[in-house]
């Protein structure tokens, strides 16, 4: 979610740690050996739009530090991190490296690689799809015990492409594939930019969980849609939300982006058809208006106390009943447990998989 969040900080101080690599590996592809040293499979992964992840290490790391490091995620999905990629002016970028061919941003990717050099992150394998500017971005940690088979980075799930602006990382393990989205903000007008973007992504995104029902998927990330009245603070604000006095000729586009009728309808659908479940929902039937939402607006002015669910956990069915636990981990207009960002993470633990346990 893009508009209406907290005005982005100056950067802050940091105290770097000491430095050693981080880890750099972008070959899809893992070793048959080391795959089939690493059987158990992951069942812990947390998801966070951080709303700028060099901005959250400058500023928000200590805390979220001790935030991995008591939940101890086996898979960390991040979003929005709006850090180029590698490549200078006017040449080819590489999405699945950081830039540093200019002084600002070698120093930028210093900070970060010293920041994930550190407990717990250096426990970690990070794979990154960025976009060519300080925009949007996906990052992949696993757990190094956890060797996935492939790591692809766009709905086609080709290894080499990449999203537009970096908003696909997939991961295929060896009885289910995790992916992390970074998914098109719907915009208020019918525009290329805006709906009908965020439709062709929608259709693109059935035709992807379509195609990949051979194996259960576990989607998630920042969603950009709140998919029932329940998963929104204030329904009827939301609907009737406007930009600038503009109203869409079609009444299903009217609305706050990510609480259209058009784009839960679409969603919706993708649920149905794709046999998938939300995770949360599966879990907490009710409303809760402390804990319910994983999007909050500006603490200051009409968006003040409005939230919205739009940070998902969504399981193929086949795995529904291995879910342990959802949970979203911020509370109260305060933004509590936010670590700086618009979003707070969401965690989702199931249970082991018989078939993957360690003898």
């Amino acid at each position: 979610m893009k508009r209406f969040f907290q005005p982005i900080e100056k950067d802050g101080s940091f105290k770097k740690p000491t430095l050693s690599s981080v880890s750099e590996q972008t070959t899809e592809t893992i070793s048959e050996s080391a795959a089939a040293e690493n059987k158990k499979e992951p069942t812990k992964f947390l998801t966070w739009n951080a709303n700028s992840f060099l901005l959250r290490i400058k500023n928000n790391w200590t805390e979220f530090t001790k935030f991995i490091e008591s939940l101890d995620p086996d898979v960390i999905a991040i979003q929005e991190v709006r850090m180029p990629a590698a490549g200078s002016k006017g040449a080819p970028k590489n999405p699945r490296e950081l830039k540093d061919d200019t002084s600002s941003s070698r120093e930028e990717k210093l900070v970060v690689t010293r920041a994930l050099s550190s407990p717990p992150f250096k426990n970690y394998n990070v794979w990154w799809s960025l976009s060519d500017s300080k925009y949007a971005g996906t990052a992949l940690f696993i757990k190094k015990c956890f060797q996935p088979k492939k790591v692809s980075f766009s709905l086609d799930a080709t290894g080499s492409k990449h999203e537009p602006d970096g908003r696909v990382i997939l991961a295929e393990f060896e009885t289910f594939r995790i992916l992390n989205t970074y998914v098109p903000n719907n915009g208020w007008k019918e525009e290329e930019s805006s709906f009908q973007r965020r439709r062709k992504w929608d259709k693109r995104m059935l035709e992807f969980v379509l195609a990949t029902s051979d194996k259960p998927l576990i989607w998630c990330g920042d969603l950009n849609v709140s998919h029932e009245d329940i998963d929104v603070s204030h329904p009827e604000f939301f609907s009737a939300a406007k930009l600038n006095g503009y109203i869409p000729p079609n009444k299903e586009d009217c609305g706050q982006p990510g609480f259209t009728l058009s784009e839960r309808r679409r969603f919706g659908a993708i649920l149905k058809e794709g046999k998938l479940v939300d995770a949360y929902r599966f879990l907490h039937k009710d409303k809760d208006m402390e804990c319910g939402f994983s999007w909050s607006g500006n603490p200051v002015g009409k968006y003040r106390g409005k939230r919205m669910r739009i940070d998902y956990f969504i399981v193929s069915e086949k795995l529904k009943d291995r879910i342990v636990s959802c949970e979203m981990h911020g509370r109260g207009i305060e933004l509590d447990g936010f670590y700086g960002s618009d979003h707070c993470p969401v965690s989702l633990e199931l249970s082991e998989d018989a078939d993957t346990k360690r003898v």
